[in-house]
């Protein structure tokens, strides 16, 4: 397994916010995506970047109390991944979200941080 990205994602009820101080920070759009949950609800994303190089994510959920930051992992091998970290004593308590464009879950470790674990599929239509 190899990780491809490594970034923050905020996860918050107000992403237009969140956006605009990243905005003012130097960070531009590069792009928004949608995806419904293992709930039945709509997450949006907004992935951003910096002249420097460095990415952050903003991740729109209103089910959230307050916001919470996650630790983004892109790897090229999903499940390996996956079954590694959850051997290891993570939780899924959400469940996987697969799309045409990515497979992604939230894994909470033992100790209470979270890792949005993503793999990016290159080849769709």
């Amino acid at each position: 397994m190899k990780i491809t990205t490594f970034n923050p994602v905020i996860l918050t009820k107000n992403a237009d916010a969140v956006v605009e101080l990243f905005e003012e920070l130097g960070f531009k759009r590069r792009h928004q995506g949608r995806a419904v949950n293992s709930e039945g609800k709509d997450v949006s994303g907004i992935r951003m970047k910096d002249e420097n190089g460095f990415y952050v994510d903003v991740s729109q959920n209103d089910s959230v109390e307050q916001d919470k930051v996650l630790i983004r992992v892109n790897v090229d091998d999903f499940e390996e991944a996956y079954n590694m970290l959850i051997a290891k004593g993570f939780k899924d308590p959400t469940g996987t979200v697969d799309t045409r464009t990515n497979n992604n879950a939230g894994l909470v470790s033992p100790s209470g941080f979270t890792i949005h674990l993503c793999h990016h599929i290159k080849d769709h239509d």
